[in-house]
């Protein structure tokens, strides 16, 4: 099974072990050799120092003839694979120097040239003469001593030497073999090219059982989920064990019996729940629709009734016909607010598809001068102008009284917004079989993010304001379902000095 999990168990942890492997003959190739100069650095750094610490108690020559201290300056030279020279330099240039790599051996008095000259070039070249015969590259330097990884072409041979300067004329010249690491790194190169090759052979058998043993039971229990996934609840695991998967099995096994028992109480109970729960959702919802709608829409006539009734109730009116005109008003309103409750609830119907708008033809321009009329002591009161263009009489398509909820809401929102010059702009526009109404304000104008928004049911764009005319953001979700009845658009547009409300209807024949 390709992508089973035991193969995969067996392909990553077989990755892993080759990875392993791969890395540490990487390691061992390229990073070995800087690790050990990195080491040998450090070393001949130390036995400079321990040299320094011995020069400060004692001088060349107590070093060279006290028995413990160059026996100690021996087994520095070969536990750590260092020469050691300690050398001085007189006035008239002749060298003393010893050997401490060499026991027993005193350069001073044998004749071994080829050392002597090394050690009269590093003088020189720590006084600045460099020798041309010598490769190296500086690795390190202190205020005491010189560290160079060096070329050696007469023996080509690499070596990590260090030069450093005890006093005005007594010198320490350590030397390291560097040649040799390449002869260990490609020895342990192809130790670990057999021990991982083994490793991989063996790791590989031992993941292949210890997969083949863990993904029996999981695979076993796939296929009873499986069964129990076509409502197959026969299929029992055979607990042998106390592990997890034991647990598991004993748990899919607890599932399944209770899976069959519940199935059957749940298929009728989802069946009645389902019913239920659609009926009270869509009752609910007509419910909320109706008490936000029927709250929004009483409060203008009901506050042109109070203003009205207000004036007689002062006695602010004298004349006769001014009182009757009044009453008349108050009535007018009465009037309208029962026929907006039965009608409010035809509109619910119409949001839900239930019934449909009678299609009339009538004057729209009329209608506008009614709604007018009816919200002028509205006018007065915000101080606002009205600037209205009435063109002839323009007749259109659609439901009257839903057209005049449209207008009443325009005009009704635009006198809560209405601020700066305080002018309220109607008028209507022909083109194409189509009246454009709108309705504009000067004020303030709303934030381009929001102008989809604001025909959201209870959404409101300045919350305050909203809360203190009394509005509730129904007015425009109202305007929208009765648009959407006609089949026709409305929108709003943000002009230079306020906001224009507007929708269309048919105008042809």
């Amino acid at each position: 099974m390709k992508n089973s999990i035991r193969t995969r168990l067996i392909l990553i942890l077989t990755s892993i072990i080759i990875i392993f492997v791969l890395l540490n003959i990487c390691m061992n190739m390229f990073l070995l050799e800087g690790y050990y100069s990195f080491k040998k650095k450090l070393v001949l750094g130390d036995i400079y120092n321990q040299v320094e610490l011995l020069q400060e108690d004692y001088d060349l020559e107590s070093i060279r003839t006290n028995p413990d201290i160059y026996s100690y300056l021996e087994r520095l030279s070969a536990n750590n694979g260092v020469m050691i020279y300690v050398f001085s330099v007189s006035n008239d240039g002749f060298l003393t120097y010893y050997n401490f790599a060499y026991p027993n051996v005193d350069v001073k008095s044998v004749s071994f040239k080829i050392v002597e000259e090394q050690l009269v070039n590093y003088v020189n070249d720590y006084y600045g003469v460099r020798h041309l015969s010598r490769d190296y590259v500086p690795v390190s330097e202190t205020d005491d001593y010189q560290m160079y990884r060096v070329y050696d072409n007469r023996i080509e041979s690499k070596y990590l030497e260090l030069f450093g300067r005890l006093d005005k004329s007594t010198f320490v010249f350590l030397r390291a073999n560097y040649q040799n690491i390449r002869e260990s790194v490609m020895i342990s190169k192809d130790f670990m090219m057999y021990i991982g090759v083994i490793t991989i052979i063996i790791g590989a058998g031992v993941i292949f059982y210890v997969g083949r043993k863990f993904t029996q039971p999981i695979l076993e229990l796939s296929n009873i989920a499986d069964r129990m996934s076509h409502l197959d609840f026969d299929a029992k695991y055979n607990v042998a064990t106390n592990d997890e998967i034991g647990k598991l099995g004993t748990s899919m096994n607890m599932l399944s019996m209770q899976l069959e028992q519940t199935i059957s109480e749940l298929k009728l109970a989802n069946i009645e729940l389902q019913s239920d729960i659609e009926e009270k959702m869509q009752i609910d919802e007509m419910r909320q629709e109706f008490l936000s709608n029927v709250s929004h829409e009483l409060k203008t006539p009901i506050a042109l009734i109070q203003g009205y009734a207000e004036g007689l109730s002062d006695n602010v009116i004298d004349d006769p016909a001014d009182r009757k005109f009044y009453c008349d008003v108050i009535m007018d309103e009465a009037q309208k607010m029962n026929r907006m409750v039965r009608r409010l609830l035809d509109l619910n119907q119409l949001e839900f598809g239930v019934d449909k708008p009678n299609m009339d033809r009538f004057d729209i321009v009329e209608v506008i001068k009614s709604v007018v009329a009816s919200s002028d002591i509205l006018f007065k009161q915000k101080g606002a102008e009205l600037v209205m263009y009435e063109p002839s009489p323009v007749y259109v398509w659609a439901d009257e009284y839903l057209i005049e909820e449209v207008l009443t809401n325009y005009v009704s929102n635009a006198l809560n917004h209405v601020s700066g010059a305080n002018v309220i702009r109607i008028f209507t526009k022909k083109y194409d079989g189509y009246v454009r109404i709108s309705v504009a304000n000067t004020g303030s104008q709303i934030p381009e993010d929001e102008l989809e928004k604001i025909w959201i049911k209870f959404y409101k764009v300045d919350k305050a304001r909203t809360r203190e005319y009394g509005g509730n953001g129904i007015g425009l979700s109202i305007v929208k379902a009765i648009m959407k009845s006609f089949n026709h658009e409305c929108g709003v547009i943000n002009n230079d000095d306020g906001v224009e409300f507007w929708f269309e209807l048919d105008s042809a024949n």
